[in-house]
């Protein structure tokens, strides 16, 4: 968009410009972040269970919010997309811990993998915030 009303957010992920994409993208009021994996900023994976792996998607969501002027509060759907479903409380209790009183529409699927296989969850997030660029 060449008004300028466009903007791109990357991450740590060694996959964004290789695979083409970035981690968030604001339009106007509207900021997508992309699916989010434990991934550490050097580029590594998370170690944990998967509440420690959500947790750390959590936290790439909400940088990627920041960057972009947004924050949580602004997050009106998220998509959890786990490989176990025995995983499926710890990423929800960590899903609930910054989104309990926000309350975004929420789904959570079991997949059969992510692109690394000790990666147990991904998250993606869609915000509106209340003012334009």
């Amino acid at each position: 968009m060449a008004d300028g009303s466009r903007r791109n957010h990357g991450s740590a992920s060694p996959f964004e410009p290789v695979y083409g994409y970035s981690r968030a993208v604001r339009v106007g009021n509207r900021i997508d972040v992309a699916g989010c994996a434990p991934i550490e900023p050097d580029g590594s994976s998370t170690v944990g269970d998967a509440g420690v792996q959500a947790a750390r998607c959590l936290t790439i969501i909400g940088e990627a919010l920041e960057a972009l002027g947004g924050s949580f509060a602004d997050v009106v759907r998220t998509r959890m997309y786990i490989t176990d479903a025995a995983d499926a409380d710890r990423v929800g209790q960590a899903h609930g811990a910054i989104f309990g009183a926000i309350r975004p529409a929420a789904t959570m699927l079991v997949i059969p993998a992510l692109i690394r296989p000790e990666w147990k969850v991904e998250i993606e997030a869609e915000a509106i915030l209340e003012t334009g660029i």
